[in-house]
């Protein structure tokens, strides 16, 4: 079945995947008005994951690879620097280096749906991202569900918005990630 009902599933969920991370990028970044570089590192990569799911069907991707491993590389950087403030923002790193990682597979040819030609080594990797992404999600659902009747806090309700939603957009943008790495 790989007519026109194939390609059209692909075509949506794709845009679906792009709104999610999108959506999830705006609300971090209104986040990051008044609060700090964790919010603002979250809007990035919301955007950035965003652009690398938008489907462009082969036509004018030569620029998509380089542009994206720049910001992601600068993203990894702002990730390390907030690493002094605590273990706390090493998702963060994990998160820029994955979406390095795709942006150069994807330049490469060997991501995003094509076979990887190399014996283990981007294979390993993808896995090992697959099964962090997987317990990632897994993890950060359990913590939704477990918090999901409670009542915030007035400091969590402030400027950051209620802690239900913050984790709950940091499960969209997990999701998203797994759902990348899954169509490499």
């Amino acid at each position: 079945m790989h007519g026109s009902a194939t390609s059209l599933t692909t075509s949506v969920s794709s845009w679906l995947l792009v709104l999610l991370c999108a959506v999830s990028g705006a609300y971090c970044l209104r986040r990051a008005r008044g609060s700090g570089g964790g919010a603002a590192g979250e809007a990035v990569m919301g955007f950035g994951m965003a652009l690398m799911a938008v489907p462009l069907g082969g036509r004018g991707e030569a620029w998509r690879a380089p542009v994206l491993g720049v910001v992601f590389c600068g993203a990894a950087l702002h990730a390390l620097w907030l690493l002094r403030g605590g273990s706390h923002h090493a998702h963060h790193l994990v998160g820029s280096l994955t979406m390095v990682y795709m942006a150069l597979m994807t330049g490469t040819g060997s991501g995003h749906g094509q076979q990887h030609s190399q014996a283990g080594g981007p294979a390993l990797l993808t896995g090992a991202l697959l099964l962090y992404y997987a317990g990632y999600v897994m993890l950060g659902g359990t913590r939704l569900i477990s918090t999901g009747g409670a009542v915030p806090t007035p400091s969590a309700a402030g400027r950051g918005g209620p802690t239900e939603l913050v984790r709950a957009c940091r499960l969209a943008m997990g999701m998203g990630m797994l759902a990348m790495l899954l169509t490499m």
